[in-house]
């Protein structure tokens, strides 16, 4: 796995445009952003041919940046073992390729980064901190998630997710690198999880951070641990993140939604690729049923204020909105927001499509707000 790490931009995205927009109360909010470019941040990179099958509604810099992947020449990672399937190419190493290619300059970080190793049951595992170079604090903390089917990935991969979140909320960020299967089965992961949002609400002021200003913050399966720990903190009766934002989260097990069946051939996440880190990560397939892995059949009374990110041409699109209404029917007050042409793992590629850095603008705001 390459070691590429995006440096964002701490500026805060204007490009946004609400189409369309419900608001009732404290239930769910559902907005679908078209993006324009904004040619000041985002090099208008174009893409060498049609649209895919599979994406019609695809955006020029999405395509050219899944054009980028694609080029690599990479087996399908539903077809490798788990060890050559964390070899691939990432996302993050075709925006950096495109990066290099198109003389994209990279804003200077605006954080400084260090890590701590934390002990968990049967191990240890790994936090990268980052830290606002401005200020003294203390400052809120975001604890973040990465994703990957809970199989692959690491900090490295989703660098550019947490970095931005730091320099645009000017917070702690603590990365977690959660134990991966098949290594360690579930439920290693969501108990990695919530050891380390335990171990930060326990430290908070010596790293700088306000203790009463915790969120927490995941991207696909991390999403899915995200809102885990704060399933588990209530239950547990300690200190409940103040807000959570769930990036296209996993939030159940049933592969027959609307959108798998839509873009069950998508890139770069698949209908395969589900099937194949569901089969990793779970020892039976009767544990897609536990409410840890099909969040929609969980207690979700309680829960802390939320806040849902969906990309349109994502296998994963459903369960956001699934999630978003179940919390809603809970009582949770919940926004969320759709991007329009873009596909999972977009988030994170703020440096060259301009639905990413809308999107890290939104949930830069909305933790703002929710740390007042």
């Amino acid at each position: 796995m390459k070691n590429n790490l995006l440096k964002l931009s701490a500026l805060f995205c204007t490009v946004g445009i609400t189409i369309s927009a419900c608001t009732s109360g404290d239930r769910t909010t559902n907005t679908t952003d078209s993006v324009m470019a904004d040619s000041s941040v985002v090099v208008a990179l174009k893409p060498a041919g049609p649209a895919p099958e599979w994406g019609k509604t695809i955006k020029t810099e999405m395509q050219t940046v899944i054009e980028k992947l694609t080029s690599y020449g990479d087996k399908p990672i539903e077809t490798l073992n788990p060890t050559d399937a964390r070899k691939n190419h990432t996302p993050t190493d075709a925006v950096m390729d495109l990066v290099k290619e198109n003389n994209i300059t990279i804003p200077q970080p605006q954080v400084d980064t260090t890590g701590r190793d934390i002990d968990v049951s049967g191990g240890k595992i790994h936090l990268r901190i980052y830290t606002p170079k401005a200020g003294n604090g203390p400052f809120p903390l975001i604890v973040y998630y990465h994703g990957g089917g809970f199989v692959i990935a690491n900090l490295d991969v989703y660098n550019a997710s947490a970095q931005g979140l730091a320099e645009q909320v000017g917070a702690v960020v603590i990365s977690v690198a959660y134990r991966l299967a098949p290594e360690h089965k579930f439920p290693t992961a969501h108990n990695d999880a919530f050891t380390a949002y335990e171990w930060v609400v326990k430290n908070a002021a010596s790293l700088k951070g306000d203790p009463a200003k915790i969120a927490v913050v995941g991207e696909s399966a991390g999403g899915n641990l995200a809102a885990n720990v704060s399933i588990t903190a209530r239950d547990k009766k300690i200190m409940i993140p103040v807000h959570e934002v769930l990036v296209y989260p996993i939030t159940q097990a049933n592969m027959n939604t609307e959108s798998y069946k839509l873009y069950a051939q998508a890139k770069p996440l698949n209908k395969a690729m589900m099937g194949w880190f569901t089969e990793k990560y779970l020892t039976t397939m009767i544990e897609s049923q536990n409410p840890k892995i099909s969040l929609v059949n969980a207690n979700l009374k309680g829960l802390p204020p939320t806040t849902i990110i969906t990309a349109e041409i994502d296998p994963l699109h459903d369960d956001g909105t699934m999630f978003a209404n179940k919390l809603s029917d809970a009582g949770v007050k919940v926004n969320s927001r759709n991007y329009e042409g873009v596909t999972h793992e977009f988030f994170g590629m703020a440096l060259v499509v301009p639905e990413a850095k809308a999107a890290q603008a939104y949930a830069a705001a909305q933790l703002k707000e929710a740390f007042k």
